[in-house]
């Protein structure tokens, strides 16, 4: 197992072309273990009381259009 250090100097090290598709590999890494915790947290309710608080400000109209 590598080390953050060790993985630092290792991407220091890409050639731009291999930095670029890195960082389009990690960002869609990145972007899926987001969507799988927000997803975990929706099916624990974690965040209901947050949804109930944004529809109670929504339907008593404090809230503005984007």
């Amino acid at each position: 197992m590598h080390s953050v250090q060790d993985l630092e100097q290792v991407i220091r090290q890409l050639s731009p072309e291999d930095l670029a598709a890195f960082r389009a590999w990690f960002i869609e890494f990145d972007t899926a273990l987001w969507d799988s915790k927000l997803e975990n947290d929706v099916t624990a309710g974690r965040l209901d009381k947050l949804a109930e608080e944004a529809l109670l400000d929504l339907r008593e109209g404090r809230c503005t259009d984007l």
